[in-house]
């Protein structure tokens, strides 16, 4: 019976294969051979067609990358070389309506760093970098590790705020600081002489550096705890919860429990987000320049807005240019000690691992 059906399964079926080929005989081999299998035909049949096939395949990710490299290379690259070339000319007021072109060479950067006004405004911005970037992420991680221990309703009311928060413009929050910060009608001063401080009643708030650069950090650091609160709640929540219970079986507190399981297991996150916090902040332009344009007396000057005064306030386009590009310097040497930092912690996770 079972022969029939084998008879009958080889009537109803096709005699070829695929190309018009002779199928195979059952086991592989092919009728009339000395018993040694036989390649399929239809593998040397396309091969070639398959290695046609990749070469294009190969090339398709460079093609979808196409048009961003190409709108990178106009809209930031091409403005960076005139940038360049302009930061070796002498470029006046003078040079700009006459067209001239009026080589100077290495000039303009020799003499601003043979000025003292860069170092300082140089120093001035590390340090305000530096502070703003610590009270952001100290901050930051405790609202994030906030958000991780409240319930849902109130998680939900405090994220609302801080989306908020992150989604006003730079400039319109900027505005309700001067006016909250004002020293006539100011709702700060309003406050501090409620609660006893007679002497806060006018207090002008712009009138000092010190002063300035505390408004200044209060508006950086509010507009910028959401991006540092939001994504370490979220990244919190991919560290599994054993840990955590195992922790606290081996009577570790909270700050054991911090160091111990969530810094180790989102030490990446942290080193990624203080980088991208310090290059916001060190670039920082339109909160400085919009409370007191540097002053007072240029002394809240940073390296943008030192750039801008010197290039656009000052008519000095050269040295504008120049200052602009040592900025970029030193934002390129920090993004080199960051890459630095990744990779040695990728090669000891590597080693450890």
């Amino acid at each position: 019976m079972s022969v029939q059906l084998d008879d009958a399964a080889d009537k109803a079926a096709p005699r070829t294969g695929k190309g018009d080929a002779p199928p195979a005989r059952r086991g592989g081999r092919r009728a009339g051979s000395s018993g040694t299998p036989s390649a399929p035909a239809h593998r040397t049949a396309t091969a070639p067609a398959h290695r046609a096939a990749s070469a294009p395949t190969r090339r398709t990710p460079y093609l979808l990358l196409l048009p961003a490299l190409l709108a990178t290379a106009v809209f930031l690259g091409w403005p960076i070389v005139r940038n360049l070339l302009l930061s070796f000319q002498n470029l006046n007021m003078k040079e700009l309506i006459q067209h001239l072109t009026d080589w100077r060479g290495t000039g303009n950067y020799q003499e601003i760093l043979g000025s003292e006004q860069f170092w300082r405004v140089t120093s001035r911005t590390v340090v305000f970098t530096a502070v703003n970037v610590v009270l952001i992420m100290v901050l930051g991680v405790l609202i994030g590790l906030l958000l991780a221990r409240l319930g849902t309703t109130m998680r939900l009311v405090l994220s609302a705020a801080l989306v908020l928060a992150w989604a006003m413009p730079v400039i319109a929050a900027t505005t309700v600081f001067q006016w909250l910060f004002d020293s006539r009608y100011g709702v700060v001063n309003w406050v501090l002489d409620r609660l006893g401080w007679h002497s806060m009643a006018h207090y002008d708030w712009v009138g000092s550096q010190l002063s300035t650069f505390f408004v200044i950090t209060v508006l950086i650091v509010w507009q910028s705890l959401p991006f540092v609160a939001l994504n370490l709640y979220a990244a919190t929540t991919t560290i599994p919860k054993e840990l955590y219970e195992a922790a606290r079986m081996d009577g570790a507190g909270t700050w054991k429990v911090f160091t111990s399981v969530t810094f180790p297991f989102l030490k990446p996150f942290f080193l990624a987000t203080t980088f991208l916090e310090i290059i916001w902040v060190f670039k920082a332009f339109p909160q400085i320049f919009a409370i007191n344009q540097g002053g007072p007396d240029r002394l809240t000057e940073t390296l943008p807005i030192y750039a801008f005064t010197e290039g656009v306030g000052n008519l000095h386009f050269g040295m504008g240019a120049a200052i602009s590009l040592l900025t970029i310097v030193v934002l390129l040497a920090m993004t080199a000690y960051y890459l630095r930092l990744t990779f040695k912690q990728e090669q000891q996770e590597e080693n450890g691992l």
